[in-house]
């Protein structure tokens, strides 16, 4: 049987070599966008695979047994990830966030934490480093996660029921195990952990307040989160979109909730507690009311491309500069010329009918969520 030819692959390489400035300048510690957004959160991406194929994410149709995944030689070394990470935190960073497809998956990440979690600020303060990750490994890898020096964990999960959260994840796999994972990342000290439930209207929209019910009271903080239109693979329509208002409302009249304050600048969910002080929700509304006027993320590709935007379709090349003959200094420079241009803010043109059209837009599962 021929191998399929899958159109998305290229957007893999979809990216330009960064500029090194000739005049170098030493990062201090801020750096601001067009919009006069700061760099503050980095978000990197240590594998492209998978052990589920949720339909929103990596849909079985396209990534099956003929996909061509990139090969070990082109992702990023750990040593080139810390490489990076480090140059980052110098102009700003204070937040690292692990990635993937599932970046349990990546062999050794345990290693890659520890590298990462001996980073400081340049005030000298560690870095708050996280993980995002499925919960089909957990149980069996938190205590060695927790060791090596990870901070936080996030879980996703899109519904309790057995049934349609097998359906969800097109892997055949129960959620029983991901509930262990997630008691053994508690057990461990990984907290407070977050659980992000992607809602998607009349798939598992139903699990919404059966969801809130379980984690209710259980110290993990439970999102609800817009689907959204990332790539090209996921047949998004926006009559799928459960508008994050009707969620807090669903959640409300079974549980009564109020309004809390963010923790922090940039901070992508709007924070609910319920009245009885058992906890709190969070819902992240990406479609209906969006957050870029304030967002500080940046993404790094699982194979060294630096991405401004969820929703973008060109990166820049940062792996060129890293197996190049170029100083962290010269690289650093790069890192600032590329943040300072930037003006991605998709999802505000989105609302106004103004988004870019015809480019296709990089895969989820290629730099993250």
């Amino acid at each position: 049987m021929a191998e399929k030819v899958i159109p998305l692959a290229d957007h893999r390489y979809a990216a330009s070599v960064p500029r090194v400035p000739s005049m170098i300048s030493a990062p201090v510690g801020l750096l601001g966008d067009t919009l006069g957004r700061p760099l503050r959160d980095l978000r990197i991406s240590v594998t492209d695979r998978c052990n589920f194929r949720c339909g929103y994410c990596m849909p079985k149709e396209v990534f099956d047994k003929h996909y061509s995944f990139l090969p070990h030689s082109s992702l990023l070394s750990f040593e080139e990830i810390v490489r990076a990470a480090r140059l980052f935190v110098a102009h700003g960073v204070r937040k690292i966030r692990l990635t993937g497809g599932e970046p349990l998956l990546r062999k050794n990440i345990e290693i890659l934490i520890a590298m990462l979690s001996a980073l400081r600020t340049p005030d000298g303060e560690p870095l708050d480093l996280t993980l995002t990750t499925n919960g089909s490994l957990l149980e069996r890898k938190a205590q060695a996660l927790k060791d090596a020096g990870l901070n936080r964990i996030t879980v996703s999960l899109d519904a309790l029921d057995d049934a349609i959260f097998r359906r969800m994840n097109d892997a055949d796999f129960p959620v029983a195990e991901v509930l262990a994972g997630i008691a053994a990342a508690q057990a461990t000290g990984l907290g407070p952990i977050k659980v992000n439930m992607v809602v998607k209207h009349g798939t598992n929209d139903d699990q919404i307040v059966p969801m809130a019910r379980h984690f209710k009271g259980s110290g993990a903080v439970l999102r609800f989160i817009e689907y959204m239109d990332v790539g090209a693979t996921n047949g998004w329509r926006m009559d799928e979109v459960l508008a994050s208002a009707q969620v807090v409302a669903r959640v409300n009249e079974a549980l009564p909730i109020e309004p809390v304050a963010a923790n922090l600048l940039g901070e992508t969910a709007e924070r609910w507690r319920y009245k009885d002080g058992s906890g709190e929700i969070g819902v992240i509304s990406s479609v209906t009311k969006a957050f870029c006027g304030d967002c500080n993320r940046a993404r790094l590709s699982t194979e060294g491309k630096l991405f401004l935007c969820l929703f973008a379709n060109q990166g820049h090349d940062l792996r060129a500069l890293l197996r190049g003959s170029y100083s962290d200094a010269q690289i650093a420079a790069a890192i600032a010329l590329i943040w300072q241009g930037r003006e991605d803010r998709y999802s505000e043109l989105r609302a106004s009918s103004a988004a870019p059209s015809g480019e296709r837009r990089i895969e989820m599962h290629y730099i993250g969520g």
